[in-house]
């Protein structure tokens, strides 16, 4: 995570303090959201920064409440907290967007999307994993923690660090945001980027997403051995030529 002072935030109608970073440029407005945990620090969200930058393109990434230098506890947050935190982002824009979401900030430009689609002019994914709190954590709970998780919170290990703190908000809450129950319009270009080596979220959740969405104009491209992490030189590259294609494609 980047350790800056002066990083300018804003605080959401729900009262959170979100720190950002915006650089000025042409519209329409490439916005990184973030995945589970993660921060605006990433390699992804600062490699797109200096591109936007050099192609003189609008860009902004920031922290959801809870995660990197913004306020809130981590532990509080819910799926549709940091879809308020995310629109509440998006408001400080004019004109419309196009939305990169990693991971999570996969599932959250989809909520984003089907609340506001006048806004956005694209999306690109990266690892989407839409419903993961239903689908993922807690279809893989054991009996045991099922029981653990209804008592407040269950931890789970993680090879990026400390233990993740899933608690039983996150997962009651989660379930009023899912995506791939309900029709799914996307009347705008999509393109997702997905590595066969991704053991966070396995190739079958893209494939799902690309059947289930309805677009006019959706690619999902597969990457041999690319991990959830999709940020070697590689993958960094093809994040940007996507985001290229899509901006390409807005008209």
């Amino acid at each position: 995570m980047e350790n800056t002072q002066d990083t300018p935030s804003f605080v959401t109608p729900q009262g959170r303090r979100i720190a950002y970073h915006l650089s000025d440029g042409t519209g329409p407005t490439v916005v990184f959201l973030g995945g589970f945990k993660s921060d605006m620090g990433g390699n992804k969200a600062v490699h797109l920064e200096q591109w936007a930058r050099e192609a003189g393109r609008a860009f902004l990434r920031f922290d959801y409440s809870g995660h990197g230098e913004s306020g809130e506890d981590f532990t509080d947050g819910a799926i549709g907290d940091w879809f308020e935190d995310a629109c509440a982002a998006i408001g400080l824009l004019s004109g419309k967007v196009v939305l990169v979401g990693s991971s999570m900030g996969g599932w959250i430009s989809l909520l984003v999307a089907r609340a506001m689609p006048e806004r956005v002019a694209g999306i690109v994914t990266i690892a989407a994993a839409p419903d993961f709190t239903e689908d993922s954590m807690w279809a893989g709970f054991s009996d045991a923690q099922k029981q653990e998780l209804m008592a407040g919170q269950v931890a789970l290990p993680s090879e990026y660090g400390e233990a993740y703190i899933i608690t039983r908000r996150l997962i009651e809450e989660g379930r009023d945001r899912l995506v791939l129950r309900d029709p799914l319009l996307l009347p705008f270009p999509v393109r997702s980027l997905q590595g066969t080596a991704d053991v966070d979220v396995d190739m079958s959740v893209a494939l799902r997403l690309l059947d289930h969405a309805q677009s006019p104009d959706m690619r999902l491209t597969l990457v041999d051995g690319a991990d959830h992490r999709f940020s070697n030189d590689e993958c960094l590259e093809l994040i940007v030529s996507s985001v290229e294609e899509v901006l390409a494609r807005t008209g």
